[in-house]
């Protein structure tokens, strides 16, 4: 074997080594995940800190959603406002593809790439910053987060030419906000909009829905609501009551495993995510003053990044493919230069250890937004909750003819 080939088979054992054995964001992601999962906010932001400057700079974008999305939980809006912002505009920065580094992960995997964000996580900042911004009482802001969740959905079918859903929990929190400013034929938009994307929003959720369509004189659609839904009390909210809507953010967002598939020249790998890891929560009992309410399920987080994984298999797929086909090629011309078939054969092993799926995501999201609500009298109201053993109370205080509005973070 001559010295040029030696260092060639040796570069590749190399490159291989680095880029098969580095760690995960995921994995590295462990004791961060346990901390707020375990309601330990505090220990997971300073845990993410280190994260944030040990870490590496292609996860830069997923350190800053789950930062945005601790404080979130931990109920601090404004930070969470503030650093969920700089997510959004590094995201868009981030939509430019760099031809380095395709070229570098078809040498090696996706998962060597900067993670610029699937298009339902970038929908979903909006989402949060929505919440947001209605917790501190600024409703005009956080109708503009759903109204740019909406056009950004708009440029991706047109981008994609795939019709993709809308959130529900984007136009039913949309609608509750019309509602608190009386605009009734806004909230009605808006809660039929949802009404068409969720599967079932339930007796709790799907009331206001029936109840406005109703006070808008929208007959058609009330009429096809009350088949749907015969035994939900649509009633006008009695004058001089208010209302409590609880939003539950429930559960864990699913995580993507690595999965091998046969191919004519090889095992290729994509991610998947395992049924396991797509348990929903389900409807939940929210206390209102001690009355036990039942939520609904408008978004299923879990369902919403499965659909999105699966339009994107093919792609991911093709790429694999090409991926085993240059790490074969590269084989081949080691083999050459060596005159060793044996080596060659050793070269496209190396090689393969590089074979890995980006199972990266934003994981600190939850798996369900789900909705509960009641009308009560004006005054100060308690909201309880208790999931898998871990109870939970705030109060909110309601204004006659207004929306008391109530968010929970449950894992």
């Amino acid at each position: 074997m001559t010295t040029a080939s030696l260092r060639a088979l040796v570069g590749v054992a190399c490159f291989a080594l680095a880029s098969g054995c580095a760690s995960t964001y995921a994995e590295r992601h462990g004791r961060i995940r346990s901390a707020y999962e375990s309601y330990q906010e505090d220990k997971a932001l300073e845990l993410l800190k280190a994260e944030a400057t040990q870490g590496r700079d292609i996860d830069k974008l997923l350190v800053m959603l789950d930062h945005g999305a601790i404080l979130h939980a931990k109920g601090d809006w404004q930070a969470s406002i503030e650093v969920l912002q700089k997510a959004d505009d590094f995201a868009q920065q981030l939509d430019t593809v760099s031809v380095s580094e395709e070229v570098g992960a078809v040498l090696s995997n996706e998962g060597t790439k900067t993670y610029r964000g699937e298009d339902y996580e970038k929908l979903l900042i909006s989402v949060m910053q929505a919440i947001n911004y209605a917790q501190l009482g600024k409703e005009e802001d956080a109708l503009v987060e759903v109204r740019r969740l909406n056009d950004r959905l708009e440029v991706m079918i047109a981008k994609q030419d795939k019709k993709y859903e809308q959130l529900a929990i984007a136009r039913y929190l949309s609608a509750v906000l019309h509602e608190d400013q009386h605009e009734w034929d806004d909230a009605a938009i808006d809660y039929l909009a949802a009404a068409k994307v969720a599967p079932d929003l339930g007796d709790a959720a799907a009331g206001a829905v029936l109840r406005l369509a109703k006070q808008t004189e929208r007959d058609d659609d009330y009429q096809a609501l009350k088949k749907k839904y015969p035994g939900v009390d649509d009633k006008p909210v009695p004058a001089g009551s208010g209302q409590v809507v609880v939003v539950l953010e429930a559960g864990k967002a699913p995580r993507k495993t690595s999965s091998q598939r046969e191919n004519r020249g090889g095992l290729i790998v994509v991610p998947v995510y395992d049924k396991a890891n797509l348990v929903g929560v389900g409807p939940t009992k929210v206390g209102i003053d001690g009355k036990s309410v039942t939520s609904a399920v408008v978004t299923s987080v879990n369902d919403v990044a499965r659909r999105w994984l699966e339009d994107r298999i093919g792609k991911l797929i093709a790429k694999s493919v090409a991926s085993l086909a240059v790490k074969a090629g590269a084989a081949a011309v080691v083999g050459g230069l060596t005159k060793s078939k044996e080596l060659g054969a050793l070269a496209f092993g190396l090689m393969t250890l590089t074979q890995q799926a980006d199972t990266r995501s934003w994981l600190s999201l939850p798996a369900e937004y789900q909705v509960a609500r009641a009308v009560v009298a004006p005054g100060k109201h308690t909201v309880s909750v208790n999931l898998h053993g871990h109870p939970v109370e705030r109060e909110v205080e309601v204004k006659a003819g207004r929306i008391g509005l109530v968010v929970i973070r449950q894992y």
